[in-house]
């Protein structure tokens, strides 16, 4: 299981047992809040989904994720994205997952690290907004040809353990860096 060093030294204030305090990685509070164990969520690891899937398919997939976001019918969810252009959004997401699941550094070499907390440190990464995010992920898996049903199970065991990631970085964020409470915001 590769666990990115930054992502392991962050740290949450959990209650334990016994009502004592110990410090949970947001790795570990992504696992909690989103269901999705670690070794779950980096099963993508396990096959390269790159050379399985092939660059069409990525971009597909992010192309049919982000007409739905851009044709969403709720405002606030729209509005989290209206600082991009529909293009540029398929191509960072479609770059990210090509380079996260096996395949070039393309997103790397015209972007920089993807530091996912710190790129979307602007925007209300909430639980009602991942939930969302996760919901036209899913539905954009769906309609994607040529997505084989296993892949598809990996892909979205690691968005949703990664939609919790960033939730919980937007609580660390909104704590001020001084812990994160042990239940998500639902807005």
């Amino acid at each position: 299981m590769h666990v990115p060093v930054a992502n392991r030294i962050k740290v949450v204030k959990c209650a334990g047992e016994g009502g004592g305090r110990r410090m949970q990685t947001l790795q570990e509070k992504a696992s909690e809040w989103s269901g999705v164990s670690t070794t779950e969520a980096f099963a993508i690891d396990e096959t390269n989904l790159f050379q399985k899937l092939g660059l069409d398919t990525f971009v597909n997939l992010s192309t049919n994720f982000y007409t739905r976001v851009f044709d969403d019918e709720e405002e606030w969810f729209r509005t989290i994205f209206a600082s991009s252009t529909k293009e540029d959004a398929i191509r960072n997401q479609y770059e990210f997952f090509v380079q996260r699941m096996g395949g070039p550094p393309l997103f790397s070499e015209r972007r920089g690290h993807p530091a996912l907390i710190g790129r979307h440190r602007p925007f209300p990464v909430t639980q009602k907004a991942a939930e969302r995010w996760l919901h036209h992920m899913q539905q954009a898996l769906n309609s994607t040809a040529n997505i084989d049903n296993d892949s598809k199970s990996k892909m979205m065991n690691f968005f949703r353990h990664t939609a919790y990631f960033l939730v919980a970085g937007n609580e660390l964020k909104n704590q001020g860096q001084g812990g994160v409470a042990c239940k998500p915001a639902t807005a």
